[in-house]
């Protein structure tokens, strides 16, 4: 019998190393370094790997053929009837994917899953619901609250892959999700389930087993504490799409952001509002937030493009003095990096500079925003909560703007500027600041430098703050 030795995996870029350490050659990280117990190499299979392949194997090697002559199958997406997620993947569900659900505990990563198979049921799709950490009983209350259509959905709980694998092979549905890829263990292995060995065995034979069969497999997972997938990195490049379900558990609204997609586009983002019902979809988000939005100082109308799609957004920032060396800057929704670099600009080009001041940005709703055209409406929202004066016009509207913020003060252009402007008419929030466009936009006031959209944004205001 072979003696069994160990090796340590690192669980963010799967480096293996044959002792402990406790920052990882690889990426880096501390503390990532797990121990796998595997079996002693056969020393033949080992030689014949590093020697020079026999003629037999190089007569069974496979042949390169043209890209012209491969014959490409276009296969019907299948739609889960859930709106929002089907604009995240692309159109639907691709046949025989592989996609990786993303979400922090609690979010509603089960909830939104059941709402897809139960639309799926409904039309006369097969699906199949694998649950390795709930009990059929749990699932049960769980589905009752989302419609009859999801009680018509199968569920099997189990943990063991083979098991796992020999169920799906058996009822073969066209869709079936595993919730959660964490809690799965293949037997042969002895590590934990969760660990990086178990994590990459299971995906990469569900990788298969999905290729070969055609069937759409959803794998729920974890996060980690800074709000990425957890498991080794290696699993984000098996899969197919990398879905991030995030939202604050105290806020009602969810966002579900593409990472990944080898089927669409990777910047498509899909809302949703928590209610007792379940999840339901907010087909027009910027009619909600702006409806919420208010013109008090230190408020501000974000023009975002999310994906395909122009969203308004509420930016919301608060001044106020510090007691504590060196102050604190809060940033919620967008990168506090970015909200740093911002504030250096503004003390440097026309705004207030406030080195000794506590400086806290939220954007409303829980919506994170990561384009670089939120820029101008941080800097602006941080100049009217220093100031105390809100920049909603006379009848009250509250303004609108977008841009990116170069480190010499200047604006510079950012994608789709006609279609941010046309959402913000929509709501009769015109004019809109940004940069200067090469052809002239209606409702658009131009604005070269951030001092430059400073003096407009005051100047809409009134006579009376003007000469303030």
């Amino acid at each position: 019998m072979a003696k069994p030795r160990s090796k340590h995996v690192c669980r963010e870029c799967a480096h293996e190393s044959l002792r402990w350490a406790g920052q990882c050659p690889g990426c880096g990280e501390w503390n990532s370094l797990e121990e796998v117990v595997i079996a002693a190499a056969a020393g033949v299979a080992a030689s014949a790997r590093a020697g020079r392949p026999s003629a037999a194997l190089i007569a069974a090697a496979p042949r390169a053929v043209r890209l012209r002559e491969v014959v490409s199958e276009h296969r019907r997406r299948l739609r889960s009837g859930v709106g929002e997620l089907d604009r995240v993947l692309g159109g639907g569900l691709v046949p025989g994917s592989l996609v990786l659900l993303g979400g922090a505990p609690g979010i509603g990563k089960s909830t939104i899953t059941g709402m897809a198979l139960g639309n799926l049921v409904a039309s006369g799709t097969p699906v199949l619901y694998i649950s390795g950490e709930e009990s059929a009983a749990q699932v049960r209350l769980r589905a009752e609250r989302l419609g009859p259509a999801a009680l018509e959905v199968p569920v099997i709980t189990e943990t063991e892959l083979p098991l796992i694998v020999a169920a799906i092979e058996s009822e073969r549905p066209a869709v079936c999700v595993i919730d959660s890829i964490q809690t799965i263990s293949c037997p042969e292995l002895s590590a934990a389930p969760g660990s990086v060995a178990q994590v990459r065995e299971a995906a990469a034979r569900l990788m298969e087993l999905a290729k070969r069969t055609g069937i759409a497999l959803i794998l729920v997972g974890h996060v980690t504490k800074d709000g990425s997938v957890a498991g080794p990195r290696v699993l984000e490049h098996l899969v197919d799409c990398v879905l991030l379900f995030e939202g604050e558990r105290e806020r009602s609204y969810r966002t579900v952001r593409a990472l990944k997609n080898r089927f669409g586009a990777t910047s498509e983002v899909g809302v949703f509002e928590m209610r007792a019902g379940g999840l339901v979809e907010v087909e027009d988000p910027s009619a909600r937030f702006v409806d919420e939005a208010s013109n008090a100082p230190g408020s501000v109308v974000l023009c975002a493009i999310e994906g395909t799609r122009p969203l308004l957004v509420e930016v919301q920032a608060l001044v106020g003095s510090s007691e504590i060396v060196p102050p604190r800057r809060v940033a919620n929704g967008i990168d506090r990096n970015r909200l740093a670099m911002i504030l250096a600009v503004l003390a440097r080009h026309g705004g207030p500079a406030l080195g000794g001041s506590d400086v806290f940005v939220n954007v409303a709703g829980g919506v994170r925003v990561e384009e670089p055209g939120a820029d101008l409406a941080v800097a602006l929202a941080i100049a009217s909560a220093h100031r105390g004066d809100p920049l909603a016009d006379p009848s009250g509207r509250p303004l609108a703007c977008f841009g990116e913020i170069g480190l010499t003060g200047e604006l510079r252009s950012v994608t789709h500027p006609d279609r941010r402007l046309a959402e913000a008419a929509k709501f009769g929030l015109t004019p809109v600041v940004g940069p200067p466009d090469r052809e002239p936009i209606k409702g658009l006031a131009e604005a070269a430098t951030l001092r430059d959209a400073l003096r407009i944004a005051i100047r809409r205001r009134g006579p009376e703050s003007a000469a303030a």
